[in-house]
């Protein structure tokens, strides 16, 4: 990637590019959509097939992911024939050939000068060959693989600005969330300590137990089941990777695979949030993170 080429790119974008030549007017269109790889595809008039290998291998050296869809096409000029050639050779078998099927069906209709004109074979039509074609078309390759990619910039920028937008609402989530982690956990304790004091005084009535040890023991596993629901880690792996999506983002070049793989982590992380939510807050914070890194994962689908 070049520098002239920072930022990211969409795998969606059009190019077309048009110019007048002695041979007709010339034109190429290309249109890209997201794909896993690089799939190009050709859609060219069997007089130009000669440009399939040197359109492909141009697309090739600057262009990495991607569907592409290749068009090529000519407006011949009508001065270039000034006058119709006809073949005597070809006009005498078709007017043979009208013979022996009006003999066999003597209510066919006769053949019209039209029909005839347009029989193949018939004018004499001399086409360029390859080469004149490749090199007619050569100038054109970089224009519209210029165009395509200028209008890949232009939506990979929006792209972007949606990422970030996306990320600064997470970090906004994880931000809320972080110095209220100890107090939930906290708060979570206090409130299974008392539903289980409760239920230890109505279960150890009249049972030798003293109450004292059964707290004792009551605390005890309240202390691990709240180092369980403690989710400090997953908020402080959650911030790295929000941190490493803007990075990259602002890097530019070809991030897609990188961002995909970044958005499974975040996901990861979100679910594990949700998992160990101690409490309606850290539950909702996890669905809201979980929303966002989804409508990020849309986007970078898109991107090369």
């Amino acid at each position: 990637m070049n520098s002239k080429d920072a930022g990211v790119h969409s795998m969606t974008g059009f190019g077309t590019v048009t110019r007048d030549h002695e041979l007709g007017r010339l034109g190429i269109e290309l249109r890209s959509v997201n794909s896993r790889f690089l799939d190009i595809a050709f859609r060219l008039p069997d007089e130009l097939r000669a440009l399939e290998p040197p359109l492909r291998e141009a697309i090739q050296a600057r262009v990495t992911r991607g569907k592409i869809d290749c068009r090529a096409s000519v407006q011949h000029r009508a001065a270039q024939r000034p006058e119709v050639v006809l073949r005597p050779g070809a006009l005498d078998a078709l007017a043979l050939a009208q013979d022996a099927v009006l003999t066999r069906m003597p209510g066919a209709a006769p053949l019209t000068v039209a029909d005839c004109l347009r029989f193949p074979g018939v004018v004499d039509d001399p086409q360029p060959d390859p080469t004149q074609w490749v090199g007619a078309f050569r100038p054109l390759f970089g224009a519209a693989i210029d165009e395509l990619l200028a209008s890949r910039a232009r939506e990979g920028a929006r792209l972007g600005d949606v990422i970030r937008d996306r990320a600064g609402a997470m970090t906004a989530i994880v931000v809320a969330l972080k110095p209220r982690a100890p107090e939930l956990v906290a708060e979570f304790g206090l409130r299974l300590t008392e539903r289980l004091r409760e239920a230890a005084t109505g279960a150890l009535a009249g049972t030798a137990v003293p109450l004292d040890e059964a707290m004792a023991r009551i605390r005890q596993e309240v202390s691990v089941y709240g180092m369980r629901v403690d989710v400090a880690e997953e908020l402080a792996r959650l911030e790295i990777h929000i941190a490493e999506l803007a990075r990259i983002v602002d890097g530019g070049g070809q991030v897609g695979k990188r961002l995909d793989f970044l958005m499974q982590e975040l996901n990861r992380e979100a679910n594990t949030l949700g998992s160990k939510a101690a409490g309606l807050e850290v539950t909702q914070a996890s669905v809201e993170l979980k929303l966002l890194i989804e409508q990020v994962r849309e986007q970078v689908q898109n991107l090369e």
